[in-house]
């Protein structure tokens, strides 16, 4: 054999390995492409059924049981459900909402709360103090998420803010007595020749009694004489007032309170037409015409609750769940309000300001 026929042959022979490879690679490729549909299939198919799981799931029930009317709280409700929402819950699938308002009627509260015990609710989201009480003494089982508690520990809800022990937990506004006396400095700084000064409060609101003593004392601090002004009912503010200007106070602080929640636009009223500086403790009532704040955001605590309910629903106990305590004061003030009552804010208090409201 020639040279010629075995360089043929040698050719011929790549050629055959250069064919058999290419068809190899085809079908390694037509075979990536089944395997990546078969993947691309089984995905769905598992996605599907994870789905179809999720909608056949558990729908979870959450109470909410207020003190105050529901338009009031419209903004808060939805801090909450937006929390909840972020972290996946979508109302109808996963949750639904039974809601109870007392309209502002205390004695309304036990009737509620038993209500919501009966509809066997997994979780009840209260306010402050006398929802969760109420709905403490409902139960004793269901996890019960405050939203704003006063004084938790000194009234009796938790046996402490790191290990609650009960069947309640969430968040409190509190940090000690020295946010009233905070707020009472921030009145002086404002109406520097301040003397004499009201507390409008309501006694029979429980949080109040811890409230009254530690509020006079930073008072007499700052050289402040007291007045303390009652209220029961919506009916007694414009009294109130009348009794703060027979009392020839120079400024007001109000105490929280869910009754001056819900009335904080005619407070605000009262307290312009007597031409009175007034703080609260947050920045609802300067949003609805008051002059100043000085306090956690409520929205922020109501959207941070819902972190509190998803832990329930995954299995946490409230016993086991720190109560947590605002680490953000803001402090609020509005010029309007300042306007109308004659007032300039001295421009180092302006400067201090978190939002200034014009």
């Amino acid at each position: 054999m020639n040279k010629t026929f075995w360089n043929r042959f040698l050719d011929s022979s790549s050629d055959n390995r250069k064919s058999k490879t290419c068809t190899e690679r085809r079908r390694s490729i037509q075979n990536l492409k089944w395997a990546g549909l078969f993947a691309i299939v089984v995905a769905l198919t598992v996605c599907g059924a994870r789905a179809e799981a999720q909608q056949a799931g558990k729908v979870y029930r959450i109470g909410y049981l207020q003190t105050s009317s529901r338009e009031p709280l419209l903004h808060l409700t939805k801090a909450f459900k937006d929390g909840m929402q972020n972290l996946g819950y979508v109302e109808g699938r996963d949750i639904t909402f039974e809601y109870r308002y007392a309209d502002g009627k205390p004695e309304r509260l036990p009737a509620f709360a038993a209500e919501l015990v009966r509809l066997k609710v997994d979780v009840i989201v209260t306010g402050t103090n006398p929802n969760t009480m109420a709905a403490m003494r409902a139960t004793s089982t269901i996890p019960i998420v405050m939203t704003n508690g006063n004084d938790p520990i000194g009234a009796g809800l938790v046996a402490s803010l790191a290990r609650p022990g009960g069947n309640i937990t969430g968040l409190t506004q509190d940090v000690g007595d020295e946010l009233w006396g905070k707020r009472l400095d921030l009145l002086k700084e404002v109406v520097p020749k301040l003397s004499r000064i009201a507390i409008l409060w309501r006694p029979s609101f429980e949080p109040n009694a811890t409230r009254r003593k530690p509020t006079e004392d930073a008072a007499r601090k700052l050289g402040l004489m007291v007045r303390f002004i009652e209220f029961q009912q919506a009916d007694d503010f414009k009294n109130a007032f009348a009794s703060m200007a027979k009392e020839r106070v120079g400024g007001v602080l109000v105490f929280g309170d869910p009754l001056a929640f819900e009335r904080r636009a005619q407070i605000a009223d009262f307290a312009v037409q007597n031409s009175l500086p007034t703080i609260y403790h947050i920045r609802e009532h300067v949003e609805a015409g008051g002059l100043m704040s000085y306090g956690a955001s409520l929205a922020d605590q109501w959207r941070r609750a819902a972190t509190y309910v998803d832990k329930i629903l995954k299995g946490a106990k409230p016993a086991d769940l720190p109560v947590e305590q605002p680490m953000k004061f803001e402090f609020v003030i509005n010029l309007k309000a300042a306007k109308q009552i004659g007032l300039t804010i001295p421009p180092n208090v302006l400067a201090r300001a978190d939002t200034v409201i014009k």
